[in-house]
């Protein structure tokens, strides 16, 4: 009896293991959704419900979406300090294989601007290795997924302008940060 070849299958997002959420509510930037996994860190976001974290989550990472506050709490503390200007850098872990390798690769160097300081997309293109992909670096920048954690509002244009952002207000709650920060802007 000749058996039947089988394509494997794609696990289903029930079968990964979920992304944790709750909410930090009262910052100086409004309230925000925290997502992590076992292995660290996974989104910030600024929806506007839980519902809307969710829908975004679950497109975005393919897992199932589990509310439990008590595992963003150290996420939610750290954050909230950084926001009141009593945080330089950040202890929690980051959950890096949720990303693509180019991204995690652009997102990694953003993680290691120093509090206060900024770089050009370029200059992140140029210590990647490659000075020409200056448009993918803002694009990983674009799509970071964890904002304020892996401060994206320090790449700024090479003329030293403020070149867009996703969270909050746009280019007011990047301004709003870097101005926190102390950083230099021309």
């Amino acid at each position: 009896m000749q058996q039947e070849a089988r394509m494997p299958r794609k696990p289903s997002a029930t079968a990964l293991p979920p992304l944790y959420i709750g909410q930090l509510t009262g910052t100086p930037l409004g309230d925000l959704w925290l997502a992590v996994t076992e292995n660290g860190l996974a989104a910030i976001e600024w929806a506007k419900s839980e519902a809307e974290f969710a829908a975004y989550l679950t497109k975005r990472f393919k897992r199932p979406v589990q509310p439990e506050a008590g595992r963003i709490a150290q996420a939610a503390d750290e954050l909230q300090e950084y926001l009141k200007g009593e945080r330089r850098q950040f202890s929690i872990l980051i959950d890096w294989s949720l990303l693509r390798p180019f991204q995690q690769q652009a997102l990694k160097l953003t993680f290691a601007i120093p509090y206060g300081e900024t770089r050009s997309y370029g200059e992140l293109a140029a210590q990647i290795g490659n000075p020409r992909a200056a448009r993918a670096v803002g694009r990983a920048e674009a799509t970071n997924p964890m904002p304020l954690v892996i401060p994206c509002h320090r790449v700024i244009g090479s003329d030293g302008k403020l070149h867009g952002y996703g969270g909050g207000e746009g280019l007011k709650t990047k301004e709003w940060l870097l101005k926190m920060e102390g950083a230099v802007l021309t």
